[in-house]
């Protein structure tokens, strides 16, 4: 069978699949502090249909999946999901991303259906600037850490946390996630500030660029480049005494686009190979007009040979897409 493979030679062995649109966060890079207007049930794709959709990218090479949302956890049947994920593919590279705050009930059972990892959105340690970024109590961040822990002993390790660093709001606590990553083997992984909130309130003069990031971690010692290959979008780093890994997400200062193996479907059934695209592929409307599983790998195959060389957020003509990122999934 045909490969995902675009025009640029690229291989797109990467899934991100949004099961959900809604999420009780208000993080202010990614959702307005209103929240948006949920999608109705019958507009989201059914776990038959995610599996359907998944076995057939499969069946196309796809050898790693990540579940997003919105807030994945905040789906009822997610770990049946996993379970069907893993059936339809054993050594499937299965992880997750969330924000944490339901984790500790749902590690377990999700480590069990076939989850490999666990990616935890956490943008600073401190209770006030929580309620800043986030929009919500700082009561809640125990909780968050209490799902690291459990995600830990429920062997979705390493645990990594995902921290989104803007310019004037937590960029003082680099080092801190620094430390975190030294003394709880947490691997951080730090984000430039994308255009991509609700808001539209992104400007460059909030981006905290990578080069600058690395400069605060090395304060706690010198660091190291990883060199294992990965096709991962974060540059990694290992402290020089071996203790504690780091890496930086680089979108907008360094973009990686040459070398993306990564597509997306969204939780009402579009197919996105750019998280910056302008255009949608509407899955959801094959699957339910009755297409076959051939129908639909074409679709696929030649949704992915179109795909962009690579965003253009650095360019005078950049247009930012019309979804924010929970609405997209990351």
């Amino acid at each position: 069978m045909s490969k995902l493979i675009d025009s640029f030679g690229r291989m797109a062995d990467d899934l991100r699949i949004s099961v959900i649109d809604k999420c009780h966060f208000r993080c202010i890079y990614c959702m307005p502090a209103e929240g948006l207007n949920w999608l109705p049930k019958r507009e989201i794709l059914t776990r038959e249909e995610i599996l359907r959709v998944a076995r057939i990218l499969i069946d196309l090479g796809v050898r790693t999946i990540r579940l997003t949302g919105g807030e994945p956890l905040l789906r009822p049947d997610l770990v049946e999901i996993a379970r069907g994920l893993t059936a339809i593919k054993p050594d499937l590279d299965l992880s997750m991303t969330t924000n944490g705050h339901y984790l500790a009930k749902h590690a377990r059972p999700l480590a069990e259906a076939g989850l490999k990892r666990v990616n935890v959105s956490l943008d600073t340690l401190q209770p006030d600037r929580f309620e800043k970024m986030v929009r919500r109590t700082a009561a809640i961040l125990p909780e968050i850490h209490a799902g690291l822990k459990a995600a830990g002993e429920a062997g979705l390790a390493p645990v990594k946390l995902n921290c989104v660093v803007m310019r004037g709001y937590n960029e003082d606590e680099i080092p801190a996630f620094g430390r975190l990553a030294r003394d709880q083997g947490h691997q951080v992984r730090f984000i430039e500030f994308m255009p991509l909130d609700g808001d539209g309130g992104w400007r460059r003069d909030l981006v905290v660029p990578a080069r600058e990031i690395l400069e605060r971690l090395s304060t706690l010692g010198p660091l190291v480049p990883v060199k294992e290959k990965t096709a991962e979008p974060a540059t990694r780093f290992r402290y020089a005494d071996g203790i504690g890994e780091v890496g930086v997400i680089a979108s907008v200062t360094e973009p990686f686009c040459g070398s993306c193996n990564r597509v997306r479907l969204t939780a009402d059934g579009q197919f996105r190979t750019c998280l910056f695209a302008l255009e949608e592929h509407d899955v959801k409307g094959k699957l339910r007009a009755g297409a076959s599983d051939e129908e639909i790998a074409e679709f696929l195959l030649k949704a992915v040979w179109g795909k962009w060389a690579g965003h253009r957020i650095n360019e005078p003509d950049f247009v930012r897409p019309a979804r924010s990122m929970s609405a997209i999934g990351g």
